[in-house]
């Protein structure tokens, strides 16, 4: 006879190890259906790890540039490839042994293998067919098999993966993914890049930190696209400064590929090709929902533009049936997928009062060098909605911690509603600037206006200092500036 659960959730990713620990916070009978490790791709392939990747990369490029603060290194520093990966991976592992603490703590079953959606409250799970790509930290020992499993609720949270372009699939070899850009056997002498989104751009960084040639290829006319032009020109100024060749409004035609390298032929903005040669080539053009072979079609859920469709609260068109994360759409960021999962539960669960995703809410961090990051409406986005709005800017230039830091390429961008002083979106380029866009969407949850934010005092000499005074700059009270 099938095991029966309140709450079953495919897929152990950011949204899906999230849910199904609320879930059992709140009494529901909860498993978790896992195929490949445990922690999804954020933990094991993406945030955690390529994040590893640039602090080792950051701590290089201070290494060779001791003589800005004083200090002086004799001989030569140089990355060391294997160590630096090594790092990352086993950070990647800890994370993911660290989902099965989690599990077990919250006594949450596991399930090990593929699941399929028979009929409504009810999977089938068969032998995974994916092969673990790194060491699969040790299972607890409440890993339950294949077989039949009901459930009231089902919760699908299977994540997404890289998109190919038709003729320019990445083989593994010489057109890398995610994958393995992460985990590269010896460095490239020259990269290009297709794609600057986050993963493009992160990549792009990293690479071009540890000395290796690198080309940026974008078909849209700024760097991140979906960031405000401004800061997107900053970073790109920053970018090719570093030394990264940037062509905007091109696209990649065709690929020839070498024994060893490829040959990108690269449509220009203008309309001529130019021929681009690399030691290995980064496919970065964004993820496509991991929506196959689980049963949405034999159940009748929806889909759009091959994303399940849901409402604000997860659920689908079918009954107990919900989704959450990157296969329920865009932005395909783990800490929308984190709060979409809690949200999902708590409606499952009957609590009263929850509010559904806003989507204007949710914050954009890059971690390139430097870094970017961003919360609501860009400036052309407001305009375009016919706002009348104030701007605001305050140069890190003008900022004594940052000064002190030797970081002092970065501007902090606000956008604010003429009438009502409505923080409308913010827009920071620069160092730690990942950590500093939280004060912002705090800001704009409490439905703070411009008023408070001048009121409130800002901790001296520190970063965050920009905050405020970009605010004040709107309304033409900058202090420092």
């Amino acid at each position: 006879m099938a095991q029966t659960y309140d709450v079953i959730v495919i897929g152990s990713g950011p949204g899906g190890y999230i849910a199904a620990i609320r879930a059992a916070q709140l009494g529901l009978k909860t498993a978790i259906v896992e195929r490949e490790h445990l922690a999804g791709i954020c933990s094991n392939w993406g945030c955690i790890p390529t994040k590893a990747l640039l602090r080792s990369a950051e701590i290089f490029h201070y290494a060779q540039h001791p003589g800005d603060y004083g200090i002086k290194i004799e001989g030569t520093v140089t990355p060391d490839l294997k160590a630096i990966v090594a790092r990352s991976r086993g950070i990647a592992q800890r994370m993911n042994g660290g989902v099965g603490f989690l599990m077990k703590k919250n006594k949450v079953d596991i399930i090990w293998g593929e699941a399929k959606i028979t009929k409504p409250g009810e999977i089938v799970v068969s032998k995974t067919t994916k092969a673990i790509q790194q060491p699969q930290a040790p299972l607890p020992k409440n890993v339950l098999p294949e077989g039949t499993y009901t459930a009231k609720n089902i919760v699908i949270a299977t994540g997404a993966r890289p998109r190919a372009l038709p003729g320019i699939e990445p083989d593994g070899k010489l057109i890398w993914t995610y994958f393995e850009a992460m985990k590269p056997e010896e460095m490239p002498k020259s990269l290009l890049v297709m794609g600057s989104g986050a993963i493009g751009i992160e990549f792009a960084s990293f690479y071009r930190t540890l000395g290796v040639e690198v080309t940026v290829v974008e078909v849209m006319k700024s760097v991140m696209p979906v960031e405000d032009v401004e800061i997107s020109a900053l970073a790109k100024k920053q970018f090719e400064k570093q030394g990264m060749k940037i062509h905007l409004e091109a696209k990649v035609a065709k690929v020839e590929k070498g024994a060893n390298s490829i040959t990108a032929h690269v449509e220009m903005k203008d309309g001529k090709v130019e021929k681009i040669t690399a030691d290995r080539m980064i496919s970065a053009v964004g993820v496509q929902a991991n929506v196959e072979n689980i049963g949405l079609e034999a159940i009748g859920v929806k889909t759009d533009r091959g994303f399940i469709a849901i409402d604000g609260y997860g659920k689908t068109n079918v009954p107990g049936i919900y989704a959450i994360g990157d296969v329920a759409g865009p932005p395909m960021l783990a800490h929308k997928a984190e709060h979409e999962a809690v949200i999902c539960i708590e409606k499952i669960a009957g609590l009263p009062n929850v509010h559904p995703m806003d989507k204007s809410k949710i914050p954009g961090c890059t971690y390139c060098h430097p870094q970017v990051a961003s919360v609501g409406l860009t400036e052309a986005k407001a305009k375009e909605q016919g706002r009348d709005i104030r701007v605001g800017r305050f140069p890190f230039v003008a900022n004594g911690k940052a000064i002190a830091l030797g970081e002092d390429q970065g501007l902090v961008k606000t956008i604010f509603d003429k009438k009502t002083g409505e923080l409308l979106g913010a827009h920071l380029v620069g160092a730690e600037v990942t950590e500093l866009i939280q004060g912002f969407v705090i800001a704009m949850n409490l439905e703070t206006t411009e008023e408070e934010l001048m009121h409130t005092i800002f901790p001296h000499p520190t970063i965050s200092e920009t905050l405020k005074e970009s605010v004040l700059d709107a309304y033409g009270r900058a202090l420092n500036a």
